[in-house]
């Protein structure tokens, strides 16, 4: 089991960017991705952490859970819909199958919370009703669990860089994808998600929203790609204390990033100006948490990898012929 100190100390080294001896790189906010051999990508998860549209530190282990998760997921999950998982051939690494992602990313949500711009209970608590298409009953209180679990699609950036409310029928609508394809999108979403609640409910978790990002494998599949039910792309609230916080008008007890981001609001930074300083505790306690996570929902101990994880990468990569 890895001490609080431990992980401080690996705090100078966590993983934060790649420099392999490979063409084509490109760089995301946490993954970094170079094109390999026969259609395929090496994706490699950093340990880079993002909150407010900047990365605001890195935190050790981070990009391991990410990846081993997301790979546990997939292998949850593909008797539902085909993803882009090969291998994995490093804790921090994947082998994918190439694929153009779609221009939508598929939020699915089953609670009416949140107090982002695009949130449902932002829109909800301005007085609007009708949200990404859906008629909203009077009298909801934050936190409730929906009747069914929704899809409220958003544009990756729009014209303003950042994401952008869509209806499910404005996707066809306005051109992003066919009714055909958009239709075995939504299928696919929504199973894998009830799926992911499911198992999250049995670890003792509620997986309360999240988004999933799509794309067509060159034979025309459509395919679940980037990440699955991580703790960057999904929302989990503590299972058994979410009823009685409920009833009391309390917040739930997050389990995922969120805290992150109210460690920052608390020092009164949202992502405008210069970057507050914070603890290192702060970044043990995050590194601690993906751990438990990945854990509770895997139900399996966590294995870390070594550091520095460049060097170990590289010859991974060697082992394994990735080039």
């Amino acid at each position: 089991m890895l001490l609080q100190s431990d992980i401080i100390q690996l705090l100078p080294h966590a993983f934060g960017e790649t420099d392999l001896p490979l063409p084509g790189k490109q760089t995301g906010k946490v993954r970094d991705w170079y094109p390999v051999s026969d259609g395929r990508w090496l994706i490699i998860t950093t340990d880079r952490l993002s909150a407010f549209d900047r990365i605001l530190a890195r935190v050790p282990y981070k990009g391991q859970v990410l990846n081993q998760l997301s790979a546990w997921w997939f292998d949850q999950t593909n008797d539902l819909v085909s993803n882009h998982l090969i291998s994995l051939p490093d804790p921090n690494a994947a082998v994918v199958t190439e694929a153009e992602p779609f221009p939508v990313e598929v939020i699915v949500r089953g609670y009416i919370t949140g107090v982002t711009t695009t949130a449902l209970w932002y829109r909800y608590s301005l007085g609007e009703r009708e949200i990404y298409g859906y008629r909203f009953p009077d009298g909801l209180h934050k936190n409730a669990a929906l009747p069914e679990p929704i899809i409220t699609p958003t544009t990756k950036g729009g014209a303003t860089g950042h994401d952008e409310r869509l209806t499910c029928a404005e996707v066809v609508g306005k051109g992003y994808l066919d009714a055909a394809t958009w239709e075995q999108v939504q299928a696919a979403a929504l199973a894998v998600f009830k799926r992911g609640q499911r198992i999250a409910q049995d670890a003792g978790l509620i997986l309360v929203d999240t988004k999933y990002e799509f794309g067509r494998a060159p034979d025309g599949r459509v395919m679940l790609i980037d990440e699955v039910h991580t703790p960057d792309s999904s929302r989990f609230w503590k299972a058994n204390s979410y009823a009685a916080l409920f009833a009391a008008g309390q917040e739930p007890e997050n389990f995922d990033k969120e805290f992150i981001r109210l460690a920052y609001a608390e020092q009164g930074y949202r992502g405008d100006g210069e970057i507050p300083s914070m603890p290192d505790a702060l970044w043990a306690a995050a590194s601690e948490r993906y751990i438990t996570i990945y854990e509770m929902l895997a139900g399996q101990a966590f294995a870390p990898g070594a550091y520095p994880v460049e060097a170990r990468l590289v010859e991974n990569l060697r082992k394994a012929g990735v080039k």
